[in-house]
């Protein structure tokens, strides 16, 4: 059988292809599922820190709540600062084993992926949601405010809006970085495409060609997530075609005033 094997480059990338392309697309699957799982539950945790890290401080206001923000900001400033300053595949191995050896927690394959890309996720987004909160003109929350919105209103229906567009890039950015940083949660026996790789290349020790049909499929993939980021951001944007207003439509709901012309003055109206 050894004998039939293919001994060139794209003899074995075919061989491979036909052989084991169930194995990459199923490895494919799970790398797409958590990094878009990881990013929307990363995004949804950095909007909430980054929210809670904007919430202003009044002289006025009581010292139980000054001391409430204080420390709760303090705890998140150490999440983001360790998440962010260290690897994940040390944060992968720390939080799997660490919660096995010592909290008694079997984590699944599929909860473990998730947890891990999304907290990881949530770090990096939240220096990102501050930012894009940061960007607003504060005159957008002073007019929020002057008419009776609080804090979580202005945000939810004024400043979150405006920074949503300012930080889509940026999650993109996380979308495809996630994408491929998946790659190391197959230190905890998470299946997905490049375990697939490493286990098909050790049937036959062909490394080489194995993660060459590895990586054009994770190029692929990040190829056709920034394309559709890309559509999703024009759409976003809206038409490049429009017509300048000519009349003042909130005097025109009102009524005007029209004065007496040539053609109608003498005449009452």
């Amino acid at each position: 059988m050894t004998s039939s094997l293919p001994t060139d480059f794209w003899g074995r990338i075919f061989f491979l292809i036909t052989n084991y392309s169930s194995s990459f697309l199923r490895g494919a699957g799970t790398t797409i599922a958590i990094a878009v799982v990881g990013t929307a539950v990363g995004c949804i945790i950095g909007f909430i820190v980054g929210i809670i890290q904007t919430i202003p401080v009044d002289p006025n206001d009581s010292k139980i709540k000054k001391v409430l923000l204080w420390i709760v900001n303090a705890i998140l400033k150490v999440y983001v600062e360790v998440f962010r300053g260290t690897p994940m595949i040390v944060q992968a191995m720390f939080i799997y084993y660490g919660a096995l050896m010592y909290l008694d927690i079997k984590m699944g394959m599929w909860f473990a992926a998730f947890f891990i890309v999304s907290i990881n996720t949530g770090a990096y987004m939240a220096e990102t949601v501050r930012g894009g909160i940061i960007s607003v003109d504060w005159g957008q929350t002073e007019g929020a405010m002057s008419i009776g919105m609080n804090h979580y209103q202005t945000m939810l229906y004024v400043v979150f809006p405006q920074a949503l567009r300012n930080i889509i890039p940026q999650i993109g950015n996380n979308l495809i970085i996630n994408i491929k940083d998946s790659s190391v949660l197959s230190v905890i026996g998470t299946v997905e495409l490049f375990y697939a790789a490493k286990q098909t290349a050790g049937a036959y020790y062909w490394y080489f060609e194995s993660m060459t049909i590895a990586m054009a499929v994770y190029l692929v993939m990040t190829l056709l997530t920034s394309f559709l980021l890309r559509k999703w951001e024009k759409k976003l944007d809206g038409s490049a075609i429009f017509e300048l207003a000519t009349t003042d439509t909130l005097a025109l709901t009102s009524g005007m005033l029209h004065g007496p012309t040539r053609k109608n003055r003498g005449v009452r109206q």
